[in-house]
């Protein structure tokens, strides 16, 4: 009896272990989706759609969770929670990139592309799909472009036209040395600030005007405390969508793919999204008619285009000549 008692208790044990090991070898991968907008912005409706198709391809094997509007994270400690594995997908500015590699500035460079289409023509060049793997090295996996739309810009003056109209006034910028210098470049005064404060700072002037896709505009409400909106397209809100390197090269091989696949369906549903969104919203927000929409003439584009061409001369060496000449061919195609 004294012999069979501990082996027993062994046996036990080691059912325990098998049956725990097996609970959780059954349990689903979690991937937790931070953001800092809103679900029905494009962004919001990527992530959401990710989840559907990531879900619907790994059934039982992964668990997308979804968390806008920086419930998790605001917009300044994402990138520190990915990089802990605190969340495990988030979709930053391409802004929001400079301090992990100088080459993603490309995208900040004011008037850098015409339309939406040369922009993506750049992005899926063996140029533009190079700067998606520019930051493995820092820990950082890019795994697609997601569009936002064109900016435009917003103050709480009457007149939005020439660049000599925002002279002295306050705006909130990313943290960007590339959009700092164009607002200083056009004697403003650029203040960074969290997106999820931003409607906040607009309605009590503590600063004077920002830079928004529509989409932005309209489901922050931006709209309601900016009494001019300029149609400048001046420059593309785009997003990375990343992940974790280390994490992501650990998944097992199967769940990878299925990630992978779902986050092209992905990203294909969201950037159609973005041109339907950004459209809808600049008509809802003229209809609203409570910030004027301000078109501008050829003449008053090529003024703020000469006006900020200093800035891309400035960064020229940072973000290298070369890559500046390859973005600046998708405009002639």
């Amino acid at each position: 009896m004294k012999i069979r008692v501990p082996v027993l208790k062994t046996l036990g044990v080691c059912l325990a272990l098998a049956f725990s090991s097996t609970a959780l070898a059954d349990q689903p991968i979690v991937v937790k989706f931070s953001h800092v907008v809103a679900d029905k912005t494009p962004k919001g409706q990527g992530a959401l759609k990710f989840k559907e198709l990531a879900e619907a391809a790994l059934p039982g094997k992964v668990e997308v969770q979804v968390f806008p509007n920086s419930q998790l994270f605001g917009d300044g400690k994402e990138m520190e929670a990915l990089l802990l594995g605190d969340v495990q997908i988030i979709a930053p500015s391409l802004a929001k990139f400079d301090r992990y590699t100088k080459k993603l500035q490309i995208y900040d460079l004011p008037f850098m592309f015409n339309d939406m289409a040369a922009l993506d023509r750049f992005q899926a060049s063996p140029a533009g799909q190079s700067l998606l793997d520019s930051m493995t090295s820092k820990g950082i996996k890019g795994l697609a472009y997601w569009h936002n739309g064109l900016k435009q810009m917003s103050t709480n003056k009457d007149k939005l036209v020439r660049p000599e109209d925002i002279k002295g006034l306050k705006f909130r910028i990313q943290s960007s040395d590339v959009l700092e210098a164009q607002f200083r470049q056009l004697d403003a005064n650029p203040q960074k600030l969290a997106f999820a404060e931003v409607y906040q700072a607009l309605q009590t002037g503590v600063v004077d005007g920002a830079e928004n896709p529509w989409s932005n505009i309209y489901s922050q409400k931006f709209h309601e405390v900016q009494k001019t909106i300029a149609v400048t397209n001046h420059g593309a809100l785009d997003y990375m969508v990343i992940t974790n390197a280390g994490w992501w090269d650990g998944l097992p091989e199967d769940v990878r793919a299925g990630l992978k696949k779902a986050m092209d369906g992905a990203t294909e549903y969201a950037n159609q999204l973005a041109a339907e969104i950004n459209d809808r919203d600049q008509q809802q927000i003229a209809e609203a008619g409570k910030a004027k929409i301000q078109t501008l003439s050829k003449r008053d584009v090529a003024a703020w285009r000469e006006a900020v061409r200093p800035v891309w001369t400035k960064f020229a060496d940072q973000i290298g000549e070369d890559l500046i000449a390859k973005a600046r061919a998708s405009n002639d195609e």
